[in-house]
């Protein structure tokens, strides 16, 4: 089955993605407006029982995960995809690393870049409209998070939360 780590953010980051996502995100059915954490892998069912544990303990030690967002931005020319950045900190960045240890090792596919995804899959033009009309937007959005999620994916291709994790809590 494939699963991924994501942090969802608050009703009002969401509302403010998803006013955007309604009409350029084709996945905007699949999944809430989310961060993602560690892109999708597989797992088996024995498999996600260690993961579950081994990320319950990774969000023990972490701390609460402050999102600051300034600004939209773009993976052009790579792909057109628009997102509100997320400003880096050192929880997040450290979390998303802990996600590609044991027992989820792997390689990411690109540099971790912190992002709520707003549009994709759009063409060229498109991509360049809408990026240009959103950077003319201004947003100073700033919440803490404090708990993250082990989605999976089903057959209808939506993604749905398998455990969440409370960040900093014990047990």
């Amino acid at each position: 089955m494939k699963y991924g780590v994501v942090l969802f953010p608050s009703k009002k980051l969401q509302d403010i993605a998803n006013s955007y996502r309604k009409r350029y995100d084709p996945n905007y059915a699949l999944i809430p407006p989310h961060l993602t954490l560690r892109t999708p892998f597989e797992l088996t069912d024995l498999e996600a029982a260690e993961v579950v544990s081994t990320l319950r303990e990774y969000a023990k030690n972490a701390s609460p995960i402050t999102l600051r967002i300034k600004k939209f931005s773009s993976f052009a020319p790579v792909n057109n995809v628009i997102y509100m950045k997320v400003e880096p900190n050192e929880e997040i960045m450290a979390l998303n690393e802990r996600l590609y240890a044991d027992p989820l090792e792997g390689t990411p596919e690109y540099a971790f870049v912190p992002h709520v995804t707003v549009a994709q899959k759009l063409s060229d033009d498109e991509h360049s409209d809408v990026l240009g009309t959103l950077k003319l937007r201004k947003i100073d959005h700033e919440e803490t998070v404090d708990r993250f999620h082990l989605l999976y994916q089903l057959e209808n291709g939506s993604w749905t939360v398998y455990e969440t994790f409370i960040l900093g809590e014990e047990g």
